[in-house]
């Protein structure tokens, strides 16, 4: 498209819309390779209630991977890695392939300010009361009109706000999938009963109404999760009085709730983008893919989502980029946002009261007293199961790699700048004329069932093998031309 009507005041190489979790951590991996970043955000301040989000396995390696975990940690609650499909209760199984197998529990504000501070430490700008409004694409960029009329030039544009996403709507990517069929009430708030009176009553519920809990998080304060009647609108927040309504109904008392944190409500709609990308306008995070909170993924998905789109869109921008690199992109996380609806799907239905999900329900409880059932539902909750295609070969290609021991101490602490790196316990490879954009560990005591590695900027295995003519067309594949 011809921008000329829409002349520009800045010039940025990527701007994002939307700093949420995807947006803030898209942008701190982009300032990793010195990529010109405005993040544009349509609310004022941070959210105000307080809702607490999990942070999954993969999701904790990615903030070891960049130095942030311990930031992370300092505000979160650990828990077991355990209990998320369905909200079926089964044990952990042990030996979990993660240096990180737990779930850290965290307010949804900290998270964001943790990660938007990341972002603008690295050099981000962030400007909120800022919202996208139109935009036009040509050869060379985008041309970006916020709602105060203002235009702003960059050679990309990131959609990264929200389920309800601008950016896709006038891109016109469709958004196939299903629209809510019901409606569930989520909060913490403190309640007037006795523990045991509650835990007998939900005991008793439970018998029938599988999408309800009401648990102590601590000081004296309750997560609450009950189905509502009917579908309402959703640009409405719900009241403590909604909440009381649908208590009664479900377990015939209100449990005296009073003093509420937060309350939302959320629906089990469920839609994924037809296209990540068009020209040089990009979509991320709930932007990209919707789906009810049962496991609680979405946050984790966005923001794996940021993980592998940064490398890629700064390779392109810095001008090193192989010529497919960014359509990897979607072809790698599409597969993967799609298994995560499809497992809500699953999760939504063994939630259901009526007899055929009950049925199913009772049966795959017993299936997971198998610990690879068990396992392999805990691991595609957690994201670390995922493989992606690279081709043939041995089963740990396009897998991530743990961290694991290395001579330098973590493997992990050598990701922190989002460089690739080769792993070598040979000591006899290099990387060449690559080391402008991969690092190398010459290493034979790593703790590796393998010869040779090269990790990608996300931490997933590229190749795996000893002959530096096969590493060498592999270097080429993912990091381009050689320099020099």
């Amino acid at each position: 498209m011809n921008s000329s009507r829409f002349p520009a005041e800045s010039t940025f190489d990527v701007i994002i819309a939307g700093c949420g979790p995807t947006g803030a951590t898209l942008a701190a991996e982009l300032r990793l390779h010195d990529v010109r970043v405005l993040v544009v955000e349509k609310e004022t301040g941070p959210k105000s209630f307080v809702r607490i989000v999990g942070l999954h396995m993969r999701s904790l390696e990615l903030m070891a991977m960049r130095g942030l975990l311990e930031r992370v940690l300092q505000h979160g609650r650990q828990r077991p890695a355990g209990g998320f499909f369905a909200a079926i209760n089964k044990p952990v199984p042990k030996g979990l392939d993660s240096a990180h197998a737990y779930l850290l529990g965290i307010p949804q504000p900290v998270i964001e300010r943790l990660l938007e501070e990341r972002a603008t430490e690295l050099g981000a700008q962030v400007q909120r009361g800022r919202a996208v409004a139109g935009f036009e694409q040509d050869d060379e960029g985008v041309t970006v009109e916020l709602a105060n009329g203002e235009r702003l030039r960059s050679r990309y544009l990131v959609g990264c706000d929200g389920g309800r996403s601008t950016v896709r709507k006038l891109l016109g990517v469709g958004f196939p999938g299903e629209p809510s069929r019901t409606e569930t009430l989520m909060g913490e708030m403190e309640v007037g009963l006795p523990q045991e009176e509650i835990a007998a009553r939900v005991r008793e519920v439970h018998e029938s109404h599988q999408p309800f809990w009401l648990r102590p998080f601590g000081q004296g304060i309750h997560s609450v999760v009950v189905p509502a009647q009917g579908v309402s609108d959703r640009t409405e927040p719900p009241t403590l009085e909604d909440f009381k309504q649908a208590l009664r109904a479900v377990a015939g008392t209100d449990f005296g709730v009073h003093s509420p944190r937060w309350l939302s409500r959320f629906g089990d709609a469920t839609r994924l983008a037809e296209r990540y990308r068009v020209g040089r306008v990009l979509l991320a995070g709930d932007a990209a893919h919707i789906h009810p909170p049962t496991g609680g993924q979405g946050l984790n998905l966005g923001v794996q989502d940021a993980f592998n789109l940064g490398w890629k869109l700064a390779a392109q921008i810095r001008g090193w980029a192989p010529e497919a690199l960014l359509d990897t992109y979607q072809a790698e996380r599409h597969p993967v946002a799609a298994d995560v609806l499809d497992n809500t799907r699953a999760q939504m239905e063994l939630l259901s009261p009526e007899p055929g999900p009950r049925a199913v329900r009772r049966l795959l409880t017993e299936l997971m007293d198998f610990d690879e059932v068990n396992r392999h539902l805990i691991e595609k909750i957690a994201a670390i199961g995922i493989r992606y295609d690279l081709g043939e070969g041995p089963d740990l290609l396009g897998r991530r790699l743990r961290d694991i021991d290395v001579k330098q101490g973590r493997l992990y602490d050598l990701l922190y700048h989002g460089r690739g790196l080769l792993l070598d316990r040979t000591e006899r490879l290099t990387v060449g004329g690559w080391s402008d954009r991969v690092d190398h560990l010459a290493d034979p005591t790593a703790a590796l069932d393998a010869p040779c590695v090269l990790l990608r900027p996300d931490g997933h295995v590229a190749w795996i093998g000893d002959d530096q003519r096969d590493l060498d067309d592999h270097l080429s594949r993912w990091f381009g031309t050689p320099t020099g």
